[in-house]
């Protein structure tokens, strides 16, 4: 489960990353950026919610 939150936080990186590079890259010509920028959002709810659902279930203890 531990792995699940680490890849979509790595997924999150990667997909700022790439937001900020279409952003030096395209200079406002496309819209790769918001795209990314989207996918970003969307998986920052989706770890959120998972997240909460751990929370929920007890797998996330506390000390």
């Amino acid at each position: 489960m531990k792995i699940i939150a680490i890849l979509l936080l790595l997924l999150i990186v990667y997909s700022l990353g790439s937001a900020l590079y279409y952003m030096v890259k395209d200079k406002g010509d496309s819209t790769r950026m918001v795209r990314s920028l989207t996918i970003r959002i969307g998986l920052s709810l989706l770890l959120f919610v998972i997240m909460m659902a751990w929370t929920y279930i007890n797998y996330i203890h506390e000390g």
